[in-house]
């Protein structure tokens, strides 16, 4: 490639993107924010459903782990890769949202873990 070519190329990388265009960097920070707020709903229910069956809240748990821990690994990566602020097409914004939604889908699928565990053998205690 010749050199008059790479400055043309830098200079179409260089260009300011609009503020709806959809990015890469904004993809991903779509799909992590999805995943966490999926984790935060899917943890909070298990939290708050009274189930005489621990299995039930247990697949909530794991569930709300997957999506935090998935939602706060694709959050790090957009941080990372990020080369600009916010408004620069890279997704930084939605990164960072990434990584506060992610630990806390975590978090409530560690409690319904936890509450889980205790439950679980007051009910093989009853069967």
């Amino acid at each position: 490639m010749s050199v008059p070519h790479l400055l043309a190329a830098t200079h179409v990388l260089a260009q300011p993107v609009d503020a709806y265009a959809m990015t890469t960097g904004r993809l991903w920070s779509m799909v992590g924010i999805a995943l966490g707020l999926a984790g935060v709903v899917i943890g909070a229910l298990a939290l708050a459903r009274r189930s005489s069956r621990p299995v039930t809240r247990r697949r909530g748990a794991i569930v709300a782990l997957a999506a935090g821990l998935a939602a706060t690994v694709v959050g790090a990566l957009v941080v990372a890769a990020a080369e600009g602020g916010p408004g620069t097409g890279y997704g930084i914004v939605g990164g960072w949202v990434c990584l506060v939604v992610g630990p806390v889908a975590m978090i409530l699928g560690g409690l319904v873990m936890a509450r889980v565990r205790r439950t679980s053998a007051e009910y093989i205690k009853q069967v």
